[in-house]
């Protein structure tokens, strides 16, 4: 695995470069999981107690970026792509999965944060949802532990696959 996707947080920033920079920093962490994996290797079920793969962690990156993102902070109404099959999320059923399909997905997903990022003017400005007030650093923060949690699951699993170490 190569550490070239990945540049290191701020380490003397405003609260919103901060964020931003460790959600950046997350995002290119689990790309870097995936990195020079096969179609197969990325829908590999490795450790045999868990059905989590690296396209199903991969394919969840891009509905939670999304539904946070898109539906919460911006009011879309977003309709699933990987609908959920017999109390299954459809997001983690990856046999038949499209892996370019995911990949590109999870990126627009991505871009499409950063510009709802990008339109809100401070980290205290906040919507509702759902009868709650959500600020945008709440989403943010979120985010930053949804990734973290993701991708060490995605170290214990490229591990299985190939062998391959590192933060």
């Amino acid at each position: 695995m190569s550490d070239e996707l990945r540049i290191l947080p701020c380490k003397v920033a405003d609260e919103h470069t901060s964020l931003a920079s460790f959600l950046e920093y997350q995002r290119a962490t689990l790309a870097m999981k995936c990195q020079g994996l096969s179609g197969e290797q990325l829908k590999a079920r490795a450790v045999p107690t868990s059905d989590l793969t690296l396209l199903g962690l991969v394919r969840h990156a891009a509905v939670v970026e999304t539904i946070w993102f898109c539906r919460v902070l911006n009011g879309e109404q977003v309709t699933p792509r990987w609908p959920d099959v017999d109390g299954l999320c459809g997001e983690f059923l990856v046999d038949d999965a499209d892996v370019d399909e995911a990949f590109t997905l999870w990126q627009e997903a991505c871009k499409g944060s950063r510009t709802v990022t990008d339109g809100f003017a401070s980290l205290d400005d906040t919507v509702e949802f759902r009868g709650e007030t959500i600020s945008l650093r709440y989403v943010l923060t979120h985010m930053i532990e949804e990734y973290a949690r993701h991708n060490g699951h995605a170290d214990l699993l490229r591990e299985a696959i190939d062998g391959a170490v590192g933060e």
